[in-house]
């Protein structure tokens, strides 16, 4: 890893207005910093509305920063024209949670795949090559490319998700819960394939997940969302075995484990934490 961070988000500010007749606004992220090393994996975990997908999409330039700044490789990317944005793709992908609603159902997979390739001003020759390429990397055989994402499981899906993210070689990709709606079995081949495609490839993934068993597997540093806030980071081992902050203490005891005796134990010791409204009072 090199010692300058490929993606560096300081004081992170996203707020959202409504459109009703009564103008609210609802601070989503407030004041997070984050730095991704190149062929690094950051994991950012959190309950649902922590703020944690609203940072990837404010990364991929869908959500407002109304404070703050982002750069990647040294370049603000905060708020780039739409124009640079459609240049930075190149650079910066995402795979999504649903790999069903993710995909063209009107097109075939290899339709699918070739549609980034053919953007870039590649030729024919070229895309059919990189399809190739993308097909070995995610382990999918080559009859695929004919067929349709209806034909295919949650998991195959999710393969040819991967594979079109990785079309342009990208330097960094945004895993927005892409195991979520997976399986727990298919969840574990694909959390191996993404790890084997860092390996041959050097990509960095910021992986954003509700499950901490989920991040821990994939990441090499952790970082723990709370009220649109970062409250810890650390090392796997350290947020699963060590954890400081009472939030993340009490995401850690309500992961399930397959043994019940040993979930018994988890849950009594998740009851004999502080209450939720320590937490809602507590200076985070």
């Amino acid at each position: 890893m090199t010692t300058e961070p490929l993606l560096q988000v300081n004081d992170l500010e996203v707020t959202y207005q409504s459109r009703g007749l009564r103008r609210t606004s609802f601070k989503a992220v407030a004041g997070v910093d984050l730095q991704v090393q190149s062929g690094e994996t950051i994991g950012l975990v959190g309950e649902s509305g922590s703020g944690k997908s609203t940072i990837g999409r404010a990364i991929l330039g869908m959500a407002p920063v109304t404070a703050g700044r982002i750069e990647f490789a040294g370049r603000n990317i905060t708020h780039l024209p739409r124009r640079d944005r459609r240049t930075l793709a190149s650079d910066i992908q995402v795979i999504f949670q649903d790999p069903y609603s993710s995909l063209s159902p009107s097109l075939t997979i290899g339709d699918t795949l070739a549609e980034p390739l053919r953007a870039s001003g590649a030729s024919r020759t070229e895309a059919s090559r990189r399809i190739g390429e993308l097909l070995d990397l995610v382990h999918l055989p080559s009859d695929a490319l004919q067929r349709m994402p209806r034909e295919f499981s949650g998991g195959q899906r999710q393969r040819v998700a991967i594979a079109r993210s990785l079309a342009l070689e990208p330097r960094f990709i945004v895993c927005d819960e892409p195991v979520s709606a997976l399986d727990l079995s298919t969840q574990a081949r694909v959390i191996d394939l993404l790890i084997e495609v860092q390996r041959r490839t050097g990509v960095s993934y910021l992986f954003i997940s509700h499950d901490l068993d989920v991040i821990r597997v994939m990441s090499h540093r952790i970082a723990v969302m709370y009220r649109g806030r970062i409250v810890e980071t650390g090392d796997g081992e350290q947020i699963s075995t060590m954890p400081t902050h009472p939030y993340t203490q009490r995401l850690l005891l309500a992961s399930p484990l397959a043994d019940p005796a040993a979930q018994r134990v988890r849950r009594k010791e998740f009851q004999q934490l502080p209450a939720a409204e320590f937490l809602e009072s507590s200076d985070i």
